[in-house]
């Protein structure tokens, strides 16, 4: 916070991030902020309330709130969600929502605010989704109420802020570690798991990359009973105690949890034997967007010719990744799977909800889950001045997936740069359109010149005689017309 410099503070401010939204990763809003003196829960937003005042229009009204602005919002009334949908369709480019009930741990804050209904909460209030997030855009940060209240008391006393929201990823070293969180039946990061290999490999050793499989803890979800039954069907393996949902809503037909958790287990295995070692895992990648392409629908899902032709197309060896599913436990005995197991304390350790979700050095990603986002994130996780070279070559290039094919970003193709196909065209056509004006200009100024010494001509025309001793005078047009080739003087 820049202005004013008395609410600078060197480290910033202490706030919590909103759980929704498409935050800039790598990148800062620095605005201008207005606060809405509203709760926001109506999506009629009047922009023309507020403070800091501004002057008012002919009509006697305030001017609204002038673009781009961060929004300033009370909380309470309604979800986190809607109090930045609602802001987001009134123009705002980032919201601040002020806590309105101080931390049980901030002494200070309840001190001032001693006497208050609700004088303080125990656990920080979290901006989660509820549900209907997807399609807000903009991002939101929650303040505490301490430094909300310093906020909006210069707003209220018509004092200018200025607020830049940042979003730094850790930068600890020249490596970036990233991974993902998703199942083999979700369709929202299909696209992302076919398409991203290039990146993983371009990439390369600068990059660690690290999928997971989300797992159901079928024990905690009562799957299996006190008599040790599966009481969850065929969403189980391993007598209810890994679980996964059924992707078809169909337990009779079609795949079921436990054939998306054998997947999960084939695929954890494949990492395993294909991509640790490196973190690049090119077989891997190749065997899931094998697998997409061959198996993924209810009659192939786990098919065993259709797997083995996947295995066969991919590189990789079938015999291996089976002995690793047994070995590591199997899925038909009442008995634990230890790579299951892991998942099962990753996920929990991670704190995973929302599928698909990427991590990059340990910050979830929100937003579409596309390669240019997340290689976008990657290359803005490295320690300054270790950014691989395809981060310098592709990153803001406006073809990023021809980019990491070539290791060049085509000049057509680059937000910030013309190709030297382009530059050449123009050129010519440039240097083509002033001949075009010098050649009419030239012809114009002749076509003057030569009317111009006609008429002086015309104007000292040879008389003519007409053979009784006397001069007459021809026409004027009639010498212009011969060029002036008769003397003057006869």
């Amino acid at each position: 916070m820049q202005v004013p410099q008395s609410l600078f503070k060197a480290e910033g401010y202490d706030h919590r991030e909103a759980l929704f939204g498409v935050p800039p990763y790598g990148g800062s809003i620095a605005q201008n902020v207005y606060f809405a003196d509203a709760d926001l829960c109506d999506a009629n937003v009047d922009n023309r309330r507020g403070y800091p005042i501004r002057p008012k229009d002919s009509h006697g009204n305030m001017e609204p709130w002038p673009s781009p602005y961060i929004l300033l919002v009370d909380r309470g009334g309604c979800s986190f969600v809607n109090k930045v949908r609602n802001a987001q369709r009134a123009g705002a480019a980032g919201v601040i929502i002020a806590d309105n009930v101080c931390l049980c741990s901030d002494s200070d804050c309840v001190s001032a605010n001693a006497g208050k209904e609700l004088t303080c909460q125990t656990a920080e209030p979290i901006m989660a989704d509820d549900g209907s997030g997807a399609d807000i855009s903009i991002p939101s940060f929650l303040m505490f109420k301490s430094d909300a209240d310093l906020v909006k008391a210069e707003l209220l006393a018509n004092h200018m802020v200025q607020i830049e929201m940042q979003w730094a990823l850790p930068r600890p070293d020249d490596r970036v570690e990233y991974d993902l969180w998703s199942v083999p039946s979700d369709v929202m990061s299909r696209e992302f798991l076919k398409s991203f290999k290039p990146y993983a490999v371009a990439l390369g050793e600068h990059a660690y990359f690290t999928p997971n499989q989300y797992i159901y803890d079928g024990i905690r979800s009562h799957c299996q009973g006190s008599d040790g039954m599966n009481m969850c069907y065929n969403l189980c393996t391993n007598n209810g105690r890994y679980c996964a949902t059924d992707p078809d809503n169909d337990l009779d037909k079609g795949i079921s949890g436990a054939d998306v958790v054998k997947e999960s287990l084939r695929r954890i295995c494949i990492w395993k034997h294909y991509g640790e070692s490196d973190g690049i895992g090119r077989e891997w990648w190749d065997y899931v967007a094998e697998f997409q392409h061959r198996c993924d629908s209810p009659d192939y899902f786990v098919h065993d010719d259709c797997i083995k032709d996947v295995y066969k197309h991919s590189k990789v060896d079938g015999a291996v990744i089976d002995r690793c599913m047994r070995d590591s436990g199997g899925l038909e005995t009442d008995a634990t799977n230890s790579f299951l197991e892991l998942a099962l304390g990753s996920q929990t350790q991670r704190g995973v909800v929302v599928l698909p979700t990427a991590f990059v050095n340990n910050v979830a990603l929100r937003g579409t889950l596309s390669p240019s986002a997340v290689f976008g994130a990657i290359c803005s996780g490295f320690l300054d001045g270790t950014e691989p070279q395809i981060c310098k070559q592709c990153q803001k290039c406006g073809n990023q997936d021809e980019c990491i094919k070539t290791s060049h970003c085509s000049g057509a193709s680059s937000s910030d740069s013309v190709s030297k196909h382009t530059f050449v065209f123009s050129l010519f056509m440039i240097t083509a359109a002033f001949s075009l004006a010098a050649f009419y200009h030239w012809k114009k100024t002749r076509e003057d010149m030569r009317d111009q010494v006609r008429g002086i001509l015309a104007e000292y025309m040879p008389l003519e005689d007409q053979g009784d001793g006397e001069m007459t005078q021809g026409s004027p047009m009639d010498f212009a017309r011969q060029g002036g080739s008769a003397g003057l003087i006869s």
